[in-house]
């Protein structure tokens, strides 16, 4: 009996990395690191690269050619051994930012505009309760700027854009649209895409980008997998911090809860598209180190040390990510 032949190709992989504040940043560092480790798979050979809010910062780490190994390091206060002097400099000096509270929320909320309001009906009506996440964008602006600390983005590239695909995804508040910045997308200095992915309503201000203000890309989808659709992989490798076991009833379970179902609709977009996927999300040890508030740095090397446990976990009972191995790409001769 013929065989059928074996496909040995590298696999063209989509890296999709979501939303979830300074914790967020310290999953997905946790996570590739794994990846990096137990299957030999650089992050920076991802075909496409799919950031949104703290993903976009990580994205843009990775297109600049951060490894994750010094990824992890960077976020835990360690040595970086191999990434640009103007990168390492810059999160070594990262800013301190408050934490997020309930009085970032309890705010008097902007009257949206014809266009702004028709756009939050339309996502209600396409997503139902999930679409409630957009009413964030009725809070007025933070006073919070992250924006000063992102131009080592510009400096280490020299250009405006990276060459390997980065899209960042970001919600334009005149009509609750999502734009996604980069390659083939919409034009924008790095620094500015990535402020204006983060920019959470009610915490960050809003970033002005050719006349238009924008808003965390997470108002949309804290993943926003499907922009991945349009793209030629071969399997899409989602890092979602904003989602994982719901545990007991909680403000936080309803978050995940509800960020679920919106990921979900993305992998079914996806699926129809022939492009198969896999989730990699917090488990029970790193939501043990995970609070509402999305912007603390006091567990991160907690988070990071059990996001590389958990995932390596995963890669021994998941054989698609196990196929990741078929991904590799040689190191030069």
């Amino acid at each position: 009996m013929a065989h059928a032949p074996v496909d040995d190709r590298p696999k063209r992989v989509g890296l999709v990395l979501g939303g979830g504040g300074t914790v967020g940043a310290a999953f997905h560092a946790g996570v590739l690191a794994a990846l990096q480790h137990d299957l030999g798979w650089d992050a920076r050979t991802a075909e496409v690269v799919v950031g949104t809010s703290a993903g976009s910062l990580v994205g843009g780490l990775v297109r600049l050619g951060v490894p994750p190994d010094d990824l992890a390091a960077m976020t835990v206060g360690a040595t970086a051994r191999a990434s640009h002097p103007a990168v390492v400099a810059a999160l070594q000096e990262r800013p301190e930012l408050p934490p997020f509270t309930l009085r970032h929320l309890l705010r008097r909320p902007r009257i949206p505009g014809p266009s702004a309001a028709l756009g939050l009906a339309g996502l209600a009506l396409r997503r139902g309760p999930a679409g409630l996440a957009s009413l964030s964008m009725l809070l007025p602006d933070g006073a919070e700027q992250l924006g000063p600390h992102l131009g080592f983005f510009d400096e280490a590239l020299g250009r405006r854009w990276p060459e390997d695909v980065l899209l960042v995804c970001a919600t334009r508040r005149r009509d609750c649209r999502r734009s996604v910045f980069g390659n083939g997308g919409l034009a924008a200095p790095l620094s500015e895409a990535v402020a204006a992915s983060c920019a959470v309503p009610g915490y960050f201000r809003g970033i002005d980008i050719d006349g238009h203000c924008h808003v965390d890309g997470g108002v949309i989808s804290a993943t926003n997998a499907d922009v991945l659709r349009r793209h030629d992989v071969d399997l899409a490798v989602v890092v979602s911090p904003m989602t994982g076991p719901s545990g007991g009833p909680s403000v936080g379970a309803a978050i995940r809860a509800v960020c679920r179902r919106v990921l979900d609709a993305e992998r079914a977009v996806l699926r129809r598209h022939g492009i198969p996927s896999v989730v990699i999300e917090p488990g029970p040890e790193v939501l043990e180190h995970l609070t509402t508030d999305f912007m603390s740095d006091e567990a991160l090397s907690d988070i990071v040390r059990c996001a590389f446990l958990e995932t390596g976990a995963q890669v021994l009972r998941d054989a698609e990510l196990s196929a990741l191995r078929a991904a590799r790409v040689p190191a030069a001769a």
